[in-house]
This record gives C-alpha cells, structure tokens and sequence, in this order.
C-alpha cells in the first residue's frame, strides 16, 4: 500500500481526525453561504413562519388572543421544538434569531453523526467526509438546509438513533429516539419499524425503544385533535387545493408523478439530486469483490440501510393508504432515503477510488484527486446553491405601525404581506396564504370561509357587505393592495383562484362597477407604504 493510498484509505487516528476537520470545514463552508445575509432583523424563513410567529406567545402571553391561526399551529407544533423554543425565549433570545441560530448547530450535529455512522459501515475515514458531504449537499440543494423548521432536526437526531443502535449502547438510543419523536413524530414510526424488524438481534432494545416511540407519538397525536379530524382521501379529490396547481398540489395529473416524484405524494420526492443515486452502485459492487477489495471491509451492519428502507416504505404505503392522518405520505421517504442514499454514495465512491489504487497506481493519486474535487466543486455548477428560502420584509414601516396598535388588533388582508405580519408585527390576521394548510377539517373550514367571506366583502359592491363582514369577525384594520381592483389581481392569483365561487363573483363585481370598500379609503386611510394602503374598519363601519 503506498503511502498515497494509506492517506486515502487508512484508518489512522490521523486521518480520522483530517477527514471529520475537512468535513465539518465544507459544512461551515456550506452554512456560511446559507447564512450570508440571514441576519437581519427583517429577514426569516419561508416555512419558518408557520411556527415562529404564534412562539412569541412565550414571550408575551397577551399576544394573539383568540387567535386561529395561533392556535392551530401551536397544537400541530411538535412538543420538543416548541419546548426548545420556550427555552430559548426564557433565555431572551428573539423566536426569529432562534430559528437562523438552530439551524447552523443542526447542521453541524448532522456532519458528526452522519461522519460517525459512516465509520460503524465502513471504518474508511474518507468515506465519512464524502457521506457528509453529498447528505450536506443534497440538504442544501433543498430548504431542508436551513428552513429552521423541525424537519431540521430528522437528520442529526435519526443519524444519531442509527449511531447509537450500531454501536449498541442502549440507554443512549432510547433518548435519541425520544428525541426523534419529541421533534419530528412521524419518524417515530419508522424507528419503530426498524427496532420491530430487528427484534431477533437485539430484543431488550426493540421492546424498550417502541414502548418509547409510542410514548412519544401519543401527545402529539392528542395534541392536534382539537382540530381534527383530517380531511379524508375522497374529499381532498373535491378540492381544488389538492388539484394541480392548488395549494398542496397533491394529486398530480400523471400517476407516474403522483407514486414517484411528488412532493407530498411520491416516494422518491425532492430526490433529484445526482449525487445521492451514486449509491445505487453499493449492491452492484458486492458482486464483483476482487476488483473492488474494499467492499470486504463493509461491516455487516450495512444491512441496517435494507431495514430502514423497508421500514419507510410500510410507512409511505400505510400513510397512503390512511391519508391523511399520518401526514403526506412522502415524509416517510423523502428523509430517510435520503441519508440511506448518502451513506451508500459515500461508501461506494471510497470503494471505486480504492480499487483504482490496485488497478492503476499511477493514475489513482490523480484520479482520487480528480473525483473529490468534482464533488467539492459540483456545486458550482448549479444556478443556485445553497437553496436559501428567506423571506425579506419590502415595507418594514408597515410592521412598525401595526406594532403601535393594540395587541388585540386583528387584520383582514389578501395581499401577500399578510404572511409576514404575524412574526414580524406580533399582530393577528384573518388569513394568510401561508397558514392556508387543508388538513385538519375544523380548522380549514374555518379558515377557508374566511377566505370566502373576506373575497367577497372586498369586492361587494354593497358597503352593507362589507360592514357585516368587519361586524362578523371583529376587523380592527384591513390592508390592501392599490392593485388589487384590477383583473388580472384575481385571475392570475392561483391562490385566491381555489376559493370558489368567491372569486369568479369578485371577477364579475370588478366588471359591473366600483367594489364599496375602493370608495372609502380615501376617507378611511390610516397609513401608507408603497403599494399598500391600510383601512381603519370602524371607520368603514359608519
């Protein structure tokens, strides 16, 4: 073995120790380029929002009262990163700054477990550093990189289950999987499969860690039933929310794209990346051990990625089957295949580059090289890397006024700003595109009535309307677009499109007149920014 080859595929504490620094540099690397200009007090995360606005009840309970949107997205929160969040604010730290801080730590706890499980399957240093660099890659590739959401947390505390579950070190392994649970409880489930599926290896194990999994799962499951029960498979066929284009664009007009690659549906969903499907090379290179002799140094604990493969396809196909009421069935997959395919890419390129040390030494230091620089420089070849959803306020003197009213105030708006004013101005909304999520059937009925009945108050042509409107819900102000009374405001907006007959009615009022509400803003006006003109609904009410 040359000394070239010893510093590729050796297993000296050295290159352990150069290999975790390499990696742990890309991630830094990686999180630097996330983060550039996340920092900013008016900047957060797209899906973010749906949990960061109602957190800041932590730190001033008077806020949104009777709030439905709050509540709701308080009782689906998962218990362990609301809890989280609770500390933190106890702690002073501002809900939004918490959401860009956790992030860059999980993405760091990701790369040390996802380095570490790699080593149990293949004590080849360098495997570790190529696994995290195509998982850290791929994440970036798609927000899971930095959407401060809990599906954040899947990677670092599922590579940690893994880690613990090879390693056998018992107590460790129940925490990580009460963790796992506490903040992303879906996972739970194929956690419980994988311990299920391995009852005969380890049976003290399998029993204690579903008794915790199911722990786990049942607040969370009684949490969220105050808004339940969920939509059922033959209702969301009905609704043009589920339809193409739709809000969650669940049934897809292809079957091919409805079972494989859609977003909510598929079970190979947002996993387009080209460097995760090297690991489909890992069962082919089995087959061949004299040309690739480092396949003989896979543990066979490998067989632990077959498991949590399995293991996620019953759930994919059971949440299919019970849709929706385990959530999108692609949630299942989509993670775990995920850091599966990683862990195989990593192995099987470690396993190609060491063969080609045997089969042509003078080649292999230039080729190694060759190899590891393309991936480190692959993602300079995309549009755009790393994939940052951070949403920017534009009228940051919008949320400076709504801050000076009362914090009771609610606010009726169809314009896209609306999204921003819970986490940036702590103030209530009607509605909001963002919030519009049609699962649980007690609260999108409300909430889609509400869209129904705000559409049409803003367009009536009848102030009666709208006064009954702001009487109903008790509107304190109503913000609104100067562009909102031209046409193509409504036939263009694939959101307000869904919200049926509301709109076409709305469509046919902006035709035959002037909508009541346009006739009253010059009088009712009580603060301006570009585009946006905000209404005082008592005054409206006269």
């Amino acid at each position: 073995m040359t000394r070239s080859h010893r510093f590729f595929t050796g297993t000296k504490s050295r290159s352990v120790i150069f290999w975790f620094g390499v990696s742990l540099c890309f991630t830094g690397i990686y999180i630097a380029l996330a983060f550039g200009g996340a920092f900013p007090g008016n900047v957060v995360g797209d899906n973010a929002r749906e949990y960061v606005s109602w957190m800041y009840r932590y730190q001033n309970p008077e806020l949104f009262p009777h709030d439905l949107i709050a509540d709701y997205f308080q009782s689906i929160t998962p218990i362990g990163y609301g809890g989280l969040f609770r500390l933190l604010a106890s702690l002073s730290v501002d809900p939004v700054l918490a959401s860009k801080l956790l992030p860059i730590f999980v993405a760091f706890l990701t790369t040390c477990y996802g380095f570490a499980v790699c080593l149990q399957l293949l004590p080849v240093p360098m495997a570790g550093f190529i696994t995290t660099l195509v998982l850290n890659q791929s994440l970036a590739m798609h927000d899971d990189f930095v959407s401060g959401t809990p599906r954040d947390f899947i990677y670092p505390l599922f590579l940690a289950f893994l880690y613990y579950l090879l390693t056998a070190a018992f107590l460790p392994c129940l925490v990580a999987i009460a963790l796992v649970g506490l903040f992303y409880p879906p996972m739970a489930f194929i956690i419980a499969g994988v311990l299920l599926w391995r009852w005969r290896v380890d049976l003290r194990l399998c029993v204690a860690g579903v008794v915790v999994a199911a722990a786990v799962i049942l607040p969370f499951a009684l949490q969220s039933t105050a808004f339940g029960p969920t939509l059922t498979n033959a209702v969301a066929k009905t609704m043009p929310e589920y339809l193409s284009g739709g809000r969650v664009s669940y049934f897809h007009l292809s079957l091919l794209s409805f079972w494989l690659d859609g977003r909510d549906s598929g079970v190979l969903a947002l996993m387009s990346q080209p460097q995760l499907f090297i690991g489909w090379f890992l069962p082919i290179l089995y087959r061949f051990p004299q040309q690739f002799p480092l396949i003989q140094r896979v543990n066979k604990k490998v067989q632990i990625l077959i498991v949590v493969v399995l293991a996620s396809l019953v759930m994919f196909f059971i949440a299919h089957a019970v849709a929706f009421k385990l959530h999108w069935p692609s949630r299942y997959t989509h993670h775990t295949f995920r850091i599966v395919f990683a862990l195989c890419a990593g192995i099987s390129i470690t396993i190609m580059l060491d063969a080609v040390f045997y089969s042509a030494r003078r080649l292999a230091l230039l080729t190694t090289c060759g190899v590891l620089a393309g991936l480190m420089l692959f993602p300079l070849c995309l549009k755009s890397f790393p994939t940052t959803p951070f949403v920017t306020s534009s009228t940051p003197e919008l949320y400076k006024f709504l801050q000076t009213q009362p914090q009771n105030s609610l606010i009726a708006s169809l314009a896209g700003e609306t999204d921003n004013i819970p986490v940036f101005a702590q103030r209530s909304i009607l509605v909001g595109k963002e919030y519009a999520l049609p699962i649980h059937t007690k609260y999108y009925q409300q909430f889609r009535q509400r869209m129904l009945d705000l559409i049409t108050a803003q367009y009536s042509l009848d102030i009666n309307f709208v006064k009954a409107f702001i009487n109903k819900y008790a509107i304190n102000l109503w913000v609104i677009e100067r562009s909102a009374f031209q046409k193509d405001y409504l036939t263009d907006n694939r959101f307000l499109k869904q919200y049926q007959p509301a709109n076409s009615q709305a469509i046919v009022h902006l035709q035959q007149g002037t909508p009541a509400i346009v006739k009253t803003m010059q009088t009712c006006t009580v603060f301006e920014a570009k585009n946006l003109v905000v209404l005082n609904a008592e005054c409206l009410t006269k």
